[in-house]
């Protein structure tokens, strides 16, 4: 198999991960807070990889590395919570949409630049790519419904903060992926505590500890995939296909819940199988 094909791979696994978390947390979510669960789900994951990290005895890697990591949690986890309060302001559809397609098109930007162009069918790859994120993320607005600038500025800077933080974990992995994930733990449990003591759930504290700890397993799980897929490979490349997690969302609703995708989505899915043949060539 050719590192594009491996990355790739290591892309889709970590998609489906991230969209069986965010499936968990969703469900979750319909019973208690999601911030809790979130809170929860970074705690006892963080427990999780010190044991790994310690059992191990894995070389703890340069402070730059270590650095990068937290600052690439902290800050993801700040844009966590950003993303759910513009989802809370109104227009879910488009708002996630937009967080989605920025999430990707950050990484995508960066690389370009940093790494120059890549072969025209790579490119042609991302581009399909992007428009496969946008149309399975994006559901359309209930009649009437309005789109408030306010939520969709949020998303957008939740969709780069989220893109940058893929920047940041791929340049932090480069020193020794299983401590970049806990450095990168450590300060996201940090970032969402504080959010948490700064505006207290008005939900109910408990009922969120089996879908933390499901969604937070998951969510490591995923950004292992991806921090593995971002050394393989282009930036550009695994950003884009670890960025259609919402295809596994929407899978995994379809058949636990009974939820159909709609049509949108279907051809968003279509697309995303075209997109990551095309990556992996």
């Amino acid at each position: 198999m050719t590192s594009s094909g491996a990355a790739a791979g290591l892309g889709l696994l970590s998609a489906a991960t991230w969209g069986g978390s965010d499936f968990a947390g969703g469900w979750g979510a319909r019973r208690a807070s999601s911030l809790l669960i979130t809170a929860s789900g970074q705690i006892l994951s963080l427990a999780g990889l010190l044991v790994i990290c310690l059992v191990l005895r894995l070389t703890i890697p340069g402070a730059s590395y270590l650095v990068y990591a937290a600052i690439g949690g902290f800050e993801g986890a700040i844009a966590l919570a950003v993303f759910y309060r513009a989802l809370a302001m109104g227009a879910m559809g488009l708002t996630a949409a937009l967080t989605g397609l920025m999430t990707a098109l950050v990484p995508v930007v960066f690389d370009l630049i940093h790494s120059g162009w890549p072969t025209a069918i790579t490119m042609v790859g991302l581009a399909i790519g992007l428009a496969a994120i946008w149309l399975i993320s994006h559901s359309p607005a209930k009649e009437g419904a309005e789109s408030p600038r306010r939520a969709l500025f949020l998303g957008a800077c939740a969709g780069v903060g989220f893109g940058a933080q893929l920047i940041l974990f791929k340049t932090a992995a480069a020193g020794g992926v299983l401590w970049a994930l806990t450095s990168a733990r450590i300060a996201g449990v940090v970032a969402i505590l504080l959010v948490v003591a700064m505006a207290p759930p008005k939900r109910p504290w408990r009922g969120f500890w089996i879908a933390g700890v499901v969604s937070g397993t998951l969510d490591a799980v995923g950004n292992l995939f991806y921090m593995l897929a971002s050394q393989m490979g282009r930036l550009d490349v695994a950003a884009v296909i670890s960025s259609m997690y919402p295809a596994g969302t929407i899978l995994l609703a379809g058949i636990i819940l009974r939820e159909h995708p709609t049509k949108r989505q279907v051809a968003g899915i279509g697309l995303a199988l075209a997109a990551v043949a095309l990556l992996s060539a």
